[in-house]
């Protein structure tokens, strides 16, 4: 079953937070994920939820997400998304 990650995220260091993203895309590919959005134009219709920049991702299952952000490459580079960024994420399940 497919997995869609949600990034909520707001990025105080563009030029650092490419380095983060240059380090990652390659282990993204690798397991076979995609964006199906990134930081395009939003709005909230109800409640009290002001996200700053959505990036969606879909994963080919959950384990390919969790192989993703636990692995290596990610965690290694963790530090530097921290450093420059500040995220809210969640995982949810897809319909096949």
């Amino acid at each position: 079953m497919v997995a869609y990650v949600i990034f909520d995220v707001e990025i105080s260091d563009i030029e650092q937070y490419q380095v983060f993203m240059k380090g990652v895309s390659p282990e993204l590919e690798r397991v076979g994920a995609r964006y199906l959005a990134r930081g395009g134009d939003l709005k909230t219709y109800e409640g009290d939820w002001q996200p700053r920049r959505i990036v969606l991702l879909e994963f080919p299952s959950h384990k390919a997400w969790e192989e993703f952000y636990y692995g290596e490459t990610y965690q290694n580079l963790k530090h530097i998304r921290d450093g420059c960024s500040s995220a809210r994420l969640v995982s949810v399940e897809g319909i096949e």
